[in-house]
């Protein structure tokens, strides 16, 4: 996650930069961050084989970006970055997390009202501080109250893109412990959702003291909130929490069909079991107090009348009838996609019942001058 740290630095240095109407800086800064979010190899490891020429030898580094990263990686911090931050004590990420707020309106908004992070600014354009002001105006401040309103929804949700690696990862270090016989994501991770709240882990292990010993030395936890014989859970550097399950083998499909979810779709499950006379939880499925399937996620479906579902459709929203009927649709793999076509809305409703092949999209969209 190096590289992400870094490119989040040199983000952030070059809206400090523009807060300040420098130019030309801003946009070597953006590029350099943009160079390290692509980079396949972590910037640590090209440092170590290297040094400071294997640093500027990444597109859009210079030496002076290169020694920032190099600084970086000894200290774990970029004196610029940290000067820049005392200079306009404002968490920049978050007031730019709002919809058309940049980062010129950000200074100013510190500069005239002290505003410094969201709670600032929500207060401020609740009691219609913001409006007076020039530049801003009525409609300005609804506009940001409503993007405070977005960014509210979404906060502490990480990027698929971005959380599937580090969970990779670190899944593939768990796999390697010892004692250890299987590991798997499970939660909303697992379902593929778009932005995803923290982790969730499951493992078999007859040493769950060693899993959990494991677990809590991994590099870049700043707080264990608990920790337990089976069970542990911490804050990551990055921001998301990690839970970490061992579960016994005979109820290692229960438990991952549960905690993959979702809520919805495991009260539904567990609504048809109770109606077959069974109860279903994380343990296993019971007839009276005799488990009869738990082992894996496709005998417990099997034992209340149900297929085995893909975890991105196990949301509620039919996938349950769909199966019932015999109509659970086939999810699009890897290996069934052979193009793809992005329309833009504008001139998307131009030619909808109008062109009838990708051939006339595509050439409305060069008409538009897409």
């Amino acid at each position: 996650m190096t590289n992400k740290e870094l490119a989040k630095i040199f983000y952030q240095i070059a809206d400090f930069l523009k807060a300040d109407n420098i130019q030309f800086k801003p946009y070597a800064y953006r590029k350099a961050a943009m160079a390290l979010e692509n980079l396949r190899e972590d910037v640590g490891e090209i440092y170590k084989k290297e040094g400071l020429k294997g640093l500027e030898e990444i597109p859009g580094v210079g030496r002076s970006i290169a020694q920032k990263i190099e600084e970086y990686l000894k200290t774990g911090r970029v004196r610029y970055y940290q000067k820049l931050k005392k200079r306009l004590p404002v968490n920049i990420e978050e007031l730019m997390s709002i919809e058309g707020m940049g980062a010129k309106k950000a200074k100013i908004l510190y500069e005239k009202l002290g505003i410094k992070n969201l709670k600032d600014m929500e207060r401020a354009a609740k009691l219609h501080r913001i409006a007076p002001l020039f530049g801003f105006g009525k409609k300005t401040e609804e506009n940001i109250l409503e993007g405070i309103g977005f960014v509210k929804k979404s906060k502490g949700r990480f990027l698929l893109g971005d959380i599937l690696p580090r969970a990779r990862e670190i899944s593939e270090k768990l796999k390697r412990v010892k004692g250890v016989k299987r590991v798997d994501i499970a939660g909303s991770l697992r379902r593929r959702k778009e932005t995803i709240g923290d982790i969730d882990f499951l493992v078999i292990s007859k040493s769950p003291a060693g899993v959990m010993d494991f677990f809590l030395s991994l590099p870049g936890i700043i707080k264990v909130w608990g920790r337990g014989l089976t069970k542990s859970s911490v804050r990551m550097r990055e921001g998301f929490d990690i839970d970490l399950r061992v579960v016994p083998e005979k109820s290692y499909g229960s438990a991952l069909q549960y905690f993959t979810g979702s809520k919805d779709h495991n009260i539904a499950t567990r609504k048809i079991a109770i109606e077959k006379g069974l109860k279903l939880n994380e343990y296993g499925v019971f007839k009276g107090k005799k488990m009869i399937a738990g082992k894996t996620e496709r005998e417990v479906y099997r034992a209340i009348g149900l297929p085995l579902f893909p975890p991105e459709m196990r949301l509620n929203r039919g996938e349950i009838e769909a199966a019932q009927a015999g109509r659970l649709p086939r999810i699009i793999g890897y290996n069934d996609i052979r193009g793809d076509l992005h329309c833009h809305i504008k001139w998307r409703k131009r030619w909808d019942g109008g062109a009838n092949t990708i051939l006339e999209m595509a050439e409305a969209a060069m008409k538009m001058g897409y």
